[in-house]
């Protein structure tokens, strides 16, 4: 950890509360003597104001439940010590946004800074429904709006390691607040939420129309998949990706507003450390569905087994927990729509994904490990192979339309299928 002039030593969190387009601090973020993995331990207490609403609920009761206490991340009953709660984590960014605050604060794209400096530091339109603000009298949101040729400049300036100017902070910094490794940013157009992912300089493979690909082709499946469409701008593909974590309301004065979803990853539903996380299985989330406050449980189950077969034929292995998520209201879980399907190169025949499939972590992409964790999602062997079915046909019987839709070259699609998308090994009866 690089030691940074003045580090904060604490952050208030914010809160949208649901159903409402305004937030309200919910409590603060603190600062401990404690280091966990060389990391400082940052407690959480909520603030007596937020307690005594009547219309306050826990951020996430298995680690934050609604107490004057202390919350100390290292010491929760039946989860893996954090240095940081999992449900304020998710809300934090991750590599690429970390690397944009890099160098916004320093000049090193690789630097690491506290954790509260790239919480209070990164983007205020954050997924999810919480915040971290400096203040907790006054919410002052930390987002400009930005074209989409300004965000593809700031991402390339990026990805160079180069130090922004000025007049491209703004822009950067709509990436600082979202998840994963490859250049990305949000987007409002015409009243719409978006996620924006670009090509980077070094793909050597068509990444952004693949994923735009395996999204549509998810859909097409039966999945619930948030939609997407790919754009060229700037010379480069762009895949755009409606969020699901904001909704429309309407103010006390009639004016239209915008309200947020709260949302936990799968690492945090289970209670684990990011270390921890590869050693996490299917059959793990199948069982924490049947065993949590979900919603809709068979339902849930079904559609989480038919998410696990579309990520085998296309070939998605990066399907890792963070890729996995849901809503969390104050009282339920209730999952949130498919996003990141991206098929992924494959050095070799064979491929794993990146947590277990079965109980005993076996995680071949192949189609026999998902017939045989059927059980865990309360599927009979018929109706397993039915989702198995209609997933591999609808994936055939979509490619030309979907290759079409994403613009695929004929080139293109046959370096994807049969080497990303639908690989015969998916359907070896044997490791």
């Amino acid at each position: 950890m690089t030691s940074e002039a003045a580090a904060p030593q604490r952050a208030f969190v914010w809160t949208w509360l649901p159903g409402a387009h305004e937030p309200v601090v919910a409590g603060v973020l603190q600062a401990t003597p404690a280091r966990l993995a060389g990391q400082p331990v940052l407690a959480f207490r909520y603030g007596a104001s937020y307690r005594a609403r009547p219309d306050a609920v826990s951020l996430y009761p298995p680690e934050l439940p609604l107490t004057d206490r202390a919350l100390d991340p290292t010491a929760v009953p039946r989860r893996e010590p954090l240095a940081l709660a999992g449900c304020l984590r998710d809300a934090a960014p991750d590599a690429w946004g970390r690397r944009v605050l890099n160098l916004e604060v320093g000049s090193d794209p690789d630097a690491e800074l506290s954790e509260l400096t790239y919480l209070l530091r990164s983007g205020s339109d954050r997924i999810g429904a919480l915040d971290f603000q400096g203040s907790a009298q006054e919410y002052v949101p930390r987002d400009e709006r930005a074209s989409l040729a300004q965000l593809m400049e700031a991402a390339e300036l990026v990805e160079r390691g180069e130090r922004l100017p000025p007049a491209l902070e703004a822009a950067a910094g709509h990436g600082t607040s979202i998840g994963g490794a490859r250049p990305k940013a949000l987007l409002e157009d015409g009243g719409r939420h978006l996620v924006a992912k670009f090509s980077s300089s070094t793909d050597d493979r068509p990444v952004v129309k693949a994923e735009g690909a395996a999204m549509l082709l998810a859909a097409r499946a039966g999945a619930q998949v948030a939609p997407v469409s790919v754009v060229r701008a700037g010379g480069k593909d762009v895949l755009l990706v409606e969020r699901f974590d904001r909704y429309p309301v309407t103010a006390p004065d009639g004016s239209p507003r915008t309200a947020r979803r709260q949302m936990v990853s799968m690492l945090t539903v289970l209670g684990l450390a990011e270390s921890s996380a590869r050693y996490a299985s299917y059959a793990d989330i199948a069982r924490e569905v049947r065993s949590g406050p979900w919603t809709r449980v068979p339902e849930t189950l079904t559609e989480l087994f038919r998410r696990l077969v579309v990520n085998v034929v296309v070939g998605n292995t990066d399907d890792h927990l963070r890729n996995h998520a849901a809503f969390w209201d104050g009282q339920h879980l209730t999952l949130t729509p498919a996003y990141d399907v991206a098929p992924q190169r494959r050095s070799t025949s064979t491929a794993t994904q990146a947590i277990g499939i079965t109980a005993d972590g076996a995680r071949a992409s192949q189609l026999r490990l998902c017939r045989a964790v059927a059980g865990e999602f309360l599927l009979s062997a018929g109706r397993a192979q039915e989702v198995i079915d209609e997933v591999e046909a609808a994936v055939a019987d979509g490619w030309d339309d979907v290759c079409d839709e994403v613009g695929l070259s004929r080139a293109e699609r046959a370096t994807l299928w049969g080497r990303e998308f639908a690989h015969p090994y998916t359907r070896y009866d044997a490791s």
